[in-house]
């Protein structure tokens, strides 16, 4: 065998260098770094998902449906304001939908912009499409002062802005007053990821109420995270309806598959029974910020179903510890801080007790 590898490959140079995305899958007793819902489906919901693909199965012979009409219709009804058909898309997980997003809106000789820290697939994607990233910074509290956004967006303009809420690694959700200030103000499109909407505290409100008045505001979602289906891969997004139209232009033919379209119908039809778990993790992050912060450690405000804590002289040391101790957490964000998922009550308990032997 040679030693022939990529390098060798005539890659577009704005690729060579790079290495894959991905967090560490790793087989430890308790994984609480990639922002899992740590509930499996219950047995109910998997006799009804059993039901659902295997009467997709019986036509796999055939295409899906292109465009996966019943089930934008079904995300609208979920999502409400308003909103159908018309005004949703899906694809393949919330990253197709930001990729799908830039290849429309972005691409070579245009920009795009985010306040980090953010999550980091924005600015791969971003650069993987061809178009430029440009970084503005968050405050100390990890929150964006509008009136200096506002100035960045005067000097780059960019042609897609990013704004994520609530924030991933931070938690921190944004003011409604702030997005619609920024959407405002934005020469290109506004895209408010809000991965991590169904976790947000009482009273947070969701960009969707914005888009009746801004059509060139998109808000995506996924089903990873509140409907526990990491494992089927389906994002969303509401926007106006000539946006949808527009992100058509760039989706493959037949890109979600019967089987995803038939999972992620069976899991709406459930909404009520996942997001009762939604309201546990709720409750279960919200005991660990003040467990965390009686403990002494700094801990940013969460609206998500994770918790930045820190601050570490060495959290690279603290990191290698937990997982020592069968508790693999996430390196990520500020250079003195780490993230932990909020996971089951019994995964919080092995975190607690890691934690407290690492630090002492």
């Amino acid at each position: 065998m040679s030693d022939f590898g990529p390098d060798d490959l005539p890659i577009r140079d704005d690729l060579r260098g790079r290495t894959p995305y991905g967090a560490p899958q790793l087989d430890v007793p308790v994984a609480l770094n990639t922002n899992e819902n740590p509930f499996p489906p219950s047995e109910r919901l998997v006799e009804a998902l059993g039901s659902a693909v295997s009467d997709a199965a019986r036509g796999l012979n055939r295409y899906p449906d292109r465009d996966a009409v019943r089930l934008r219709e079904a995300l609208a009804r979920y999502l409400g304001h308003g909103l159908d058909a018309d005004r949703v898309w899906a694809a393949n997980g919330s990253n197709e939908v930001l990729q799908q997003i830039l290849q429309v809106f972005g691409g070579p000789g245009r920009t795009a912009m985010g306040f980090e820290p953010s999550y980091s697939m924005h600015p791969v994607i971003t650069e993987v499409t061809g178009t430029r990233w440009i970084t503005a910074e968050r405050g100390a509290d990890f929150r964006i002062d509008p009136d200096r956004a506002e100035e960045l967006i005067a000097e780059h303009r960019p042609d897609v802005l990013f704004l994520t809420s609530p924030n991933n690694p931070t938690g921190t959700a944004l003011p409604l007053e702030t997005i619609a200030r920024l959407a405002a103000a934005a020469p290109g499109m506004v895209v408010v990821d809000e991965a991590y909407a169904e976790f947000r505290r009482e009273g947070t409100p969701s960009a969707l109420t914005l888009l009746p008045d801004h059509p060139r505001l998109i808000v995506s979602r996924t089903m990873s995270k509140a409907f526990a289906l990491a494992g089927a891969r389906l994002g969303y997004l509401a926007a106006h309806p000539a946006v949808v139209r527009a992100l058509q232009l760039v989706r493959l033919p037949y890109h979600l598959s019967a089987v995803t379209q038939a999972v992620a119908l069976t899991a709406l039809e459930f909404s009520d029974e996942l997001l009762a778990g939604v309201k546990q993790l709720r409750e279960e992050r919200d005991a660990l910020v003040e467990w965390l912060r009686a403990q002494g450690f700094s801990v940013a405000d969460s609206d998500a179903n994770f918790v930045l804590f820190g601050e570490f002289e060495d959290r690279g040391a603290v990191f290698r510890g937990m997982l020592e101790n069968g508790v693999l957490i996430r390196e990520v964000g500020p250079p003195r801080w780490l993230r932990a998922t909020v996971g089951t009550p019994e995964e919080m308990s092995a975190f607690r007790e890691a934690l407290l032997r690492v630090t002492a």
